[in-house]
């Protein structure tokens, strides 16, 4: 098996685990992942705003978080990544439509990478960005649900 075809394979199963994992049973995303980098969409409506009418900080933190996260853990293949800090801006309100956050490695050390992500409204203008720290955890990939090599 190629080079390319077992890193195709990866990616693939990270899609899966992270459509597999519970929470995205309320958020409905679809997520793409390539190199170094993350796609992930969500459909904003109302189900997902404050009191003011506009989406929730953690509506922001968590596309910004996951794509990046992502980006990260396309590098590794063998464990879980984790979230050791991230860092979220907020600068444009999400009042509905399709958005998008955009996740991408900037460095990588033996135990760590440094990720970030740019999230879009459905105009494709930033509406925040944020960065963080992830380290390799403990858990094996092939032992996390969802996370399968065979589609």
């Amino acid at each position: 098996m190629s080079e390319a075809t077992k890193q195709d394979l990866h990616f693939r199963a990270l899609e899966r685990m992270y459509l597999a994992a519970p929470v995205n049973r309320f958020y409905k995303p679809s997520i793409t992942i390539g190199a170094e980098s993350a796609r992930i969409e969500i459909e904003v409506g109302e189900h997902l705003f404050h009191a003011a009418g506009a989406a929730h900080g953690s509506v922001y933190f968590k596309m910004l978080d996951d794509a990046a996260f992502f980006a990260a853990n396309a590098l590794e293949r063998e464990t879980f990544v984790l979230t050791a800090s991230f860092t979220t801006y907020l600068t444009r309100p999400l009042t509905g439509g399709r958005i998008h956050s955009i996740g991408r490695v900037t460095n990588q050390t033996r135990t760590q990478f440094i990720a970030e992500a740019t999230l879009y409204d459905e105009y494709g203008k930033p509406a925040g960005m944020g960065n963080g720290l992830f380290v390799r955890g403990r858990q094996r990939l092939v032992d996390t649900p969802g996370y399968d090599l065979l589609p």
